[in-house]
């Protein structure tokens, strides 16, 4: 079933849509350091460490880039949400420029009361961004859509690097 939007894109954006929405998961490879690389990123976290959380995040995308063949990029993580009207912007994917590097970008703390972010919510939002790396750098797609497919990809890679954490 199509989002609502899909209706006011043009025949090769849908296209690009139903092909997204046909991939359901992307598959980990087995590797014993990621329920660490996890529970490191999650204890950063807690401490209100920008800087470590940052560094933590910046691991845990390397390893999955490498493990899924896509190019390296960057995260950055800053401290509060930015926010507009009633919502907050949790992430946002920026991809490579010629030459250039993709950039992901994500917010430790509520906008309103600067409070950390619960660790799932961050892991969900991280992983969110970077599957929109893997739709451009691996799937080849054109475009990077909200599709079912995506939500349920985003899905299957937080339920693998969640197994065997405790989290």
């Amino acid at each position: 079933m199509a989002f609502a939007y899909y209706q006011r894109l043009s025949p090769r954006q849908q296209a690009v849509y139903r092909r997204s929405d046909a991939i359901d998961a992307v598959a980990l490879p087995p590797d014993a350091a990621w329920p660490s690389r996890v529970t490191g990123l999650a204890g950063a976290l807690a401490g209100g460490d920008r800087v470590l959380t940052a560094v933590m995040a910046q691991r845990l995308l390397d390893a999955l880039a490498q493990a899924l063949a896509a190019p390296l990029l960057r995260v950055r993580v800053l401290e509060a949400r930015p926010r507009t009207g009633y919502e907050e912007l949790h992430g946002l994917y920026q991809p490579a420029a010629a030459g250039g590097e993709a950039v992901i970008t994500v917010w430790m703390r509520t906008a309103r009361r600067r409070r950390l972010v619960k660790f799932r919510t961050f892991l969900r939002t991280l992983v969110h961004e970077f599957c929109h790396h893997l739709d451009y750098e691996v799937l080849g797609l054109e475009e990077s859509f909200h599709t079912e497919g995506f939500y349920r990809r985003e899905s299957s890679l937080v339920r693998q690097l969640l197994h065997g954490t405790g989290l």
